[in-house]
């Protein structure tokens, strides 16, 4: 496509230089060398119409069409209704305005054209939310019972934290097909990871590594579609700050597994999608009689007690196991506690 707009400007170049030489009879005969001056002057046309064309239509274009592809179905709605109300707006100010002497009964509704319909695009998209909050109020639109999953779950888009790439576990969410979002990764996220990368630390190092390793995965096999974006929100100085502005500019979920981000993000009213609240999620449920065959690690912090693991890593502590460690037992659940830092189950020996 841009191929052919090149040609299209080169040949419009063409015609303009031939065009002023036809128009204009001679016009380098004072020069030294007229037909080289003329060769020169017809290149030079063709140059910059192959140049200036694509700039001036194609590329344009394609602009507008990412942004309304970008935009929410609300979001595009209000931006029609705003640039409509805009150059109502607009009739209205220039049937007196062209009743100026020229230039200016000319120029200034084409302006005020322009002014009105822009400024009432941009504010209607920026207030869209309120407006239709207004509207509801007023009885001019139903609220759908989808309303507040839309405003809070309606995302397409999730942002990825650098916590959950090292993690390693999204490619394996992903591969399940849990998570079908189009994953957004910011370039400082990037760069984040590429310090992780190259990191003195041979563990942070490692990590860093298979992160890249996973995101190169998920681009290239992954069934998730992801997509590297130069987004950098100026108001916010670190990483977690960017995350949320980045998430809330864009509509999107975040996914994380930094607890800090969880609670900031959590408090503005931004939908987080944490990796180790789903793995606890998908815990096998224990209810206080259940029976487990437990191995005892090590003694506990408590006298008397004695630690063991269940395979999804969740901590047991039994009661009277401390003189038992190194043994496989069978115990019989007596409380399950839900932490922050995850599940602990108690539990004491089972007594024939």
């Amino acid at each position: 496509m841009i191929r052919i707009i090149r040609l299209l400007g080169a040949s419009v170049g063409a015609l303009i230089g031939l065009g002023f030489i036809l128009v204009q009879e001679s016009p380098f005969e004072k020069t030294g060398a007229p037909g080289l001056v003329m060769v020169i002057w017809i290149v030079a046309w063709i140059s910059v119409g192959a140049l200036l064309l694509p700039y001036l239509t194609v590329v344009p274009a394609m602009k507008v069409v990412h942004v309304v592809r970008d935009m929410s179905t609300a979001e595009f709605i209000a931006a029609v209704a705003g640039l409509v109300v805009g150059l109502l707006i607009a009739l209205l100010l220039g049937l007196p305005l062209q009743a100026l002497p020229e230039p200016y009964g000319r120029y200034l509704p084409l302006g005020v054209s322009i002014c009105f319909g822009l400024g009432m695009v941009g504010l209607t998209v920026a207030k869209h939310e309120d407006l239709i909050a207004a509207a509801q109020a007023a009885g001019l639109m139903r609220q759908s019972g989808g309303a507040k999953a839309e405003s809070r779950g309606g995302e397409t888009e999730v942002v990825v934290d650098t916590s959950a790439i090292i993690d390693g576990r999204i490619a394996d969410i992903v591969d399940s097909g849990f998570l079908y979002h189009r994953l957004v990764i910011p370039h400082f996220v990037l760069d984040e990871l590429q310090g992780i990368a190259d990191s003195s630390d041979t563990l942070r190092r490692s990590r860093g590594r298979r992160g890249l390793e996973i995101l190169a995965r998920l681009q290239k096999e992954g069934p998730t579609p992801v997509e590297i974006v130069a987004d950098d929100p100026a108001e916010a100085g670190d990483v977690d700050g960017k995350l949320v502005a980045l998430a809330r500019a864009r509509n999107a979920a975040i996914l994380t597994n930094d607890f800090n981000l969880n609670r900031v993000a959590d408090l503005q009213s931004i939908r987080v999608l944490n990796i180790n609240s789903l793995a606890n999620a998908l815990k096998p449920a224990l209810l206080p009689g259940d029976s487990l065959k437990i191995k005892v690690i090590t003694e506990g912090k408590e006298s008397g007690q004695g630690v063991g693991y269940l395979d999804d890593g969740t901590m047991v502590v039994v009661e009277g196991g401390s003189k038992l460690v190194g043994r496989e037992l069978d115990v019989v659940v007596t409380r399950v506690l839900q932490t922050i830092m995850g599940r602990m189950v108690f539990a004491q020996v089972h007594s024939e």
